[in-house]
């Protein structure tokens, strides 16, 4: 695969390989409760139990290991609101590679922190008056360090692409075809690794993307067959899902694998990682829980079908997550 070709399903399988020592194999969870509220036999993915606390490692893990050995030593450079960069932070610090990762100021402080712990060199933006993308391209020309984007990339793509491989293995072991699957999206990168694996066993399954009210830009763009920009004017409790677009290379792969994109409101977030802590007894952040938020406001049309739902992340404060907890049980 070059760096300028569409991934394809042998490279979701040479990812797995790639992982299969590091990463945590997510198996599928149910729950009677779960099935009762929404009509349908649902599934949950619960990547918060990944290294690192969501699906992120994976990607970086495998664009990672695909460093040349004499390259290593300039290191990589990334940037991200939080997943992303621990992600990379600890793929790095596994494989021995310094990495820096540019953060947005306001990112949350237990991101900040727990990126530093992996070692990582962290450097802080202005998300509202700086580009990212410039200060770490910056940072890699003048380093010569590998630069390692969040989601627009194919190893980082296929590495996404092994959850929806877990899925489509678990599926099969319980004698199940999935009729509907569904996952967070910012970028894109997750969706598209998933929807790659999912069409190649389960062809007839419907892929949607979910993302929080007002950052719809996958539901936007997927309905008008061309990227668009989400037109949101404040910030969402979502802080990991809030990239302008979907990516060029994730949207090629989305526009023609997937039904569409659905949303959920922030209220609905709330509850729904209410119901995950009292009902899975998972800690999940806002961003990781959109998914199982729209499934549960009925935007899906999920009665009596076998659904898969994707919980991303774990990632949050711990203030904000026993405050939602407390709005969520209301």
């Amino acid at each position: 695969m070059s760096e300028l070709s569409l991934p394809v399903y042998a490279d979701i399988e040479a990812a797995a390989r790639a992982l299969a020592p590091v990463a945590v194999r997510t198996r599928l969870l149910s729950s009677p409760a779960l099935d009762a509220q929404t009509g349908a036999r649902v599934f949950i993915k619960p990547e918060v139990l990944q290294r690192t606390g969501s699906f992120k490692f994976r990607g970086a893990y495998n664009r990672l290991s695909l460093i040349p050995v004499g390259e290593r030593a300039k290191g990589v450079v990334a940037f991200s609101s939080g997943n992303h960069a621990q992600g990379v932070a600890a793929a790095a610090q596994l494989l021995g590679l310094p990495a820096t990762i540019v953060m947005p100021a306001d990112a949350p402080v237990f991101k900040r922190e727990r990126t530093k712990s992996y070692g990582a060199r962290v450097v802080l933006y202005d998300r509202d008056r700086e580009s990212r993308e410039e200060i770490a391209q910056k940072i890699a020309a003048e380093s010569g360090a590998t630069l390692v984007p969040p989601f627009d990339d194919p190893h980082i793509i296929t590495g996404q692409g092994t959850v929806g491989l877990e899925i489509a293995e678990d599926m099969q072991t319980l004698g199940l075809a999935p009729d509907i699957v569904s996952a967070p999206a910012s970028g894109g990168g997750l969706m598209a690794g998933i929807a790659l694996a999912i069409h190649h066993h389960f062809p007839q399954a419907k892929l949607f993307t979910a993302e929080p009210d007002g950052y719809d830009d996958h539901a936007r763009s997927l309905a008008s067959g061309q990227r668009q920009r989400h037109h949101a004017q404040n910030r969402t409790f979502c802080d990991a899902l809030m990239a302008p677009e979907p990516g060029e290379l994730t949207f090629t792969i989305n526009s023609r694998l997937l039904a569409g994109g659905v949303v959920a409101t922030d209220a609905e977030v709330t509850q729904a990682m209410a119901l995950a802590f009292r009902e899975l007894k998972l800690v999940v952040e806002p961003g990781g829980s959109v998914a199982l938020a729209a499934l549960l406001a009925g935007r899906m049309e999920a009665g009596g079908k076998t659904v898969v739902i994707v919980l991303s992340g774990g990632n949050v404060d711990a203030g904000l997550y026993a405050d939602a907890i407390r709005e969520g049980a209301v």
